[in-house]
Order: structure tokens, then sequence, then C-alpha cells
């Protein structure tokens, strides 16, 4: 049986970041706040974004595997191999997956125009995932995208990275460039002398600083190149938090055989070069904590009450974060739903696509990206250039506050609510006295009174029939608070 087949009934439909705690991005103490006016500065207008779109994509997305893991030799559910192939075959088959990648339906404006047409406002690209693979043209490695035994090395948007970054900055986006501490590919993180049991630098960096030392080089440099080469880039999206210093290990990379050496690949030095390139940019060392995580990513979840800090919820929109074929899809009306229960806690909301091999973006997904589109361009005022107010949340309701001090109610039906009720009583804040209220989506003007903590807002016929269907309904309560700062 050929090793696609033998993959595709071990792995298909796991979950890529369905990992174990040492892998997810729950930081452990406190948030430092970034002092860089330009950072913070930077950080405000990321916050203004609220949706924005991710990829992973690669060579493994030939096989329809969880991106990475399957080479990384660790005993848990969501990463195994398949039966019948032993490891250092399957590695060796897996690293020559890029001899046969050749993406030909590459068309990054289209990734750009679907994404834009979402309603997202930036994008973050994995530029390389663990398995060390880069998706741009870095001088450092041959394991590229534009290397020679490559495919597609010679087409005109060979550099992918590029591709996208310019494509996506035309349409006016953020751009993040997600880049993977760990380089499993790379002979001085898993070194051929010893084993590799586990996700971690395989010898001990106390005892072989040298080649330690090499490995933070070749780090720095890549990271140098994607930051000066690139043209604008807004967000540097680093992975991999098992990659840290000693004294910040606590108990993250104890888990799964951790290791008990630091790995240290010198954040302030990456930090002030990267920024030198790119003055102002927002650095997200996942996972790690302290003043190189300038916002914090929980994975596939979306916290129960509003964070002290700016963060951002990653999610996939399928089961899978790279293409997995036959992937099942949130509904359009889970994910908006998500992403309002996001924004009114504060937090952004990264969504996941998949690349298929050939380059497209899967149907399935770009037909839900659309529909997620269409609310968006009825309710984006409700979300864009939100920020979080009390109460946050009560019962159907969530609340975002803009920064003139109108407040947005945003209602979210249950699965068999059609229309909004014709009767609406909203806790919390109290629209201006005289003011004229609407559902987003509707002109018709609603008759509302105040009664003790709640308006009491009626719905017209109209209003409703208009409205039909939508998975949530925004109401505007002009000047419920006071002007932001």
């Amino acid at each position: 049986m050929k090793l696609h087949r033998l993959l595709s009934l071990a792995l298909l439909g796991a979950i890529a970041l369905h990992a174990p705690s040492a892998a997810r991005a729950d930081s452990r103490g406190e948030y430092v706040a970034e002092t860089d006016p330009l950072v913070v500065r930077k950080l405000d207008q990321w916050q203004d974004w609220k949706f924005g779109f991710m990829m992973h994509w690669g060579p493994y997305s030939q096989w329809g595997v969880v991106e990475s893991w399957s080479i990384c030799s660790e005993d848990v559910g969501w990463c195994q191999r398949p039966e019948g192939v032993a490891y250092v075959d399957y590695v060796k088959q897996y690293e020559a997956l890029p001899d046969t990648f050749n993406p030909v339906r590459f068309d990054p404006a289209a990734w750009a125009e679907v994404a834009r047409e979402a309603g997202t406002k930036y994008v973050v690209f994995t530029t390389k995932h663990h398995d060390g693979f880069s998706m741009f043209d870095t001088r450092q490695t041959d394991y590229r995208i534009t290397a020679p035994n490559v495919p597609f090395h010679d087409n005109p948007r060979a550099d992918i990275t590029r591709a996208v970054f310019d494509a996506f900055r035309a349409k006016g986006f953020g751009i993040g460039a997600y880049f993977s501490k760990p380089d499993w590919h790379s002979d001085d993180y898993w070194w051929p002398r010893f084993a590799t049991p586990n996700r971690h630098v395989n010898y001990d960096t106390r005892k072989y600083p040298e080649r330690w030392r090499r490995f933070v080089d070749f780090t720095h440099a890549q990271i140098g190149e994607l930051t000066r080469d690139y043209g604008r880039v807004d967000i540097l999206w680093l992975d991999g938090g098992w990659v840290r210093p000693g004294d910040t290990l606590e108990d993250v990379a104890q888990g799964l055989a951790g290791v008990p050496w630091p790995q240290d690949i010198d954040m302030p030095g990456l930090a002030a070069m990267a920024r030198r390139n790119q003055p102002g940019l927002i650095v997200v060392d996942r996972a790690v904590g302290g003043r190189y995580e300038n916002y914090r990513t929980p994975e596939q979840k979306i916290p129960d009450e509003p964070l002290p800090y700016p963060w951002e919820t990653c999610m996939t929109l399928g089961d899978s974060w790279s293409y997995s074929p036959n992937d099942k899809y949130k509904s359009t009306r889970t994910v908006v739903q998500m992403l309002v229960d996001v924004v009114a806690k504060g937090g952004n909301y990264l969504l996941n696509v998949g690349p298929q091999p050939d380059g497209q973006l899967p149907a399935e997904a770009v037909s839900r990206l659309r529909e997620i589109g269409a609310w968006m361009k009825t309710n984006g005022g409700a979300i864009y250039a939100s920020r979080a107010v009390a109460p946050y949340r009560d019962g159907k309701f969530r609340y975002t506050r803009m920064k003139n001090g109108d407040v947005y109610a945003i209602y979210l039906p249950d699965a068999d609510e059609q229309r909004l009720p014709a009767q609406l009583e909203i806790p919390g804040p109290s629209p201006r006295a005289g003011s004229r209220l609407a559902v987003l989506g509707s002109d018709v003007q609603l008759e509302w009174r105040r009664e003790g903590e709640r308006t009491i807002a009626l719905i017209p016929e109209a209003a409703r029939e208009a409205t039909a269907g939508s998975p949530a309904w925004a109401i505007r309560l002009p000047g419920a608070t006071g002007r932001m700062r």
C-alpha cells in the first residue's frame, strides 16, 4: 500500500493543534506591557482590525496530513504515523515531499480577494513550520520552496511568501509572518548524531554551545531576511514556545520527555534586529510570556472572560490547520457567533484555512468565508475598531463599544431562531435619550423605552423580515457610554 494511502488512514481528520499543553499558547506569568510608542501604536491598530485570516501550507498538504507533527517522535494520538512504516523511513519520505510540490494553481491575488470578501483585515502566513521547510527564498538553507529540486522553483510566483505578502498588502491588509523557532530539518536543532525522541533540541545545548550558537545565528538570519527583504511586515508570529531560555521553562517543557537544557535563541537581540528592519513590529513569542509576547494567543478556544491584555483566539475553520480532504468546516453561524463572542471580550479572531496542494483554497471553505463576509458587510460596524465594555455579555447578548461612545448590543440566536423577537429586552448600557435605534441591515427605526436596567426595543415586522436568517443581529445604542480617550 502506498505511503499516502497509509497516511490518510492513520492521520486523516487529526486536529493539528490539539496538542498537549506543552504546545498550546497558554502563557504563564504576568503580561509585560510594551513601552515602545511605535509598537503600542501598532498594537492599537491591530486591535482595530479584529478579524484575521491565517493559512498553514507546505509540501505536507500533498498527503493531507497534520503539518510537521508526524515526524515528531512522540507517542500522542494526534500525530501518529501509519502502521508498518519505520520512523526513519517515514521521515525520509516526508522530507522528500518538496520533490513533488508543484502548486501550479496558486493565485495569491485570489486568496487575498476571498479574505477581503470574508471581512478579514490582516493575514498571518506560515513562512516556515516546525519541519523546517521555508516557504520563502531564504539563503540559509536548500530546504526551501525556491530550491532547484522543487518543481515550482521556476514559477514566477515561486517565492510564495513574497507573493502572498504582496497580494494581501495590495488589498490593504496587515501582514503577519508565522515563523517556527524550532527547525526539525536543521542539523543544529535535530543533530543526526543523536536520536530525536521528542520536539526538543536533541542535544545538550550547555555541552555543545557552538552548535547551538549556529542554530541561533541561523534563526536570526532567516528572520532578518523576512523582516528586511519582504516589504512591510506588521506582526512576527513566533511558534514553538518550548524554545525558550532555561529560567522560563517551569513545567512547560517537562511533559513529553522534556529536556533540562535551555533553548535560548536570544529574543532581545532577535526582536531588536527585527524592529530595526520593521519599526513598530508586533512580536508574538507565543506561550513564553515576558516582554516579547506583545499579545497572547489562546488556541482553538475562547476565554470565558475578557483578558486584561491584548489577545487573539486562533482557530481553524475546519478540524485541521493544514489541508485535509473532506475536512468538516464550521457553519457560518458558528464562526460569526464565535467572532462576536471574542470581540465582545476584547480579543481578535484569527481564522485559519489550509490551502490545497494545487494552491487553491478549498471550495467549501471559500463558500463559507463568503457567507461570513456577507454578515460582516452588514454588521462590521459593530465589530471593527471596537473595544470591550461591561457587561460584555448577558444571556444571548454580547456588547461592543465604539470610540464615539456608542455601544452595540449583538443578539446571538439559537439555531432554530430565524427572525428577531418582536420585542427585545436589552440589559446594560442605556442609549442616549431621544436617540434613534435600529437593527443593522434595516433602516426601520425602533421604538424603545428604558425600564430599570433594561432597554425595551420593539422590532417592527419590516425589520424582522429584512434581517431574517442572520446568524447574529446588532442593535446600535447611541451614546450609551462616554467617548473613549
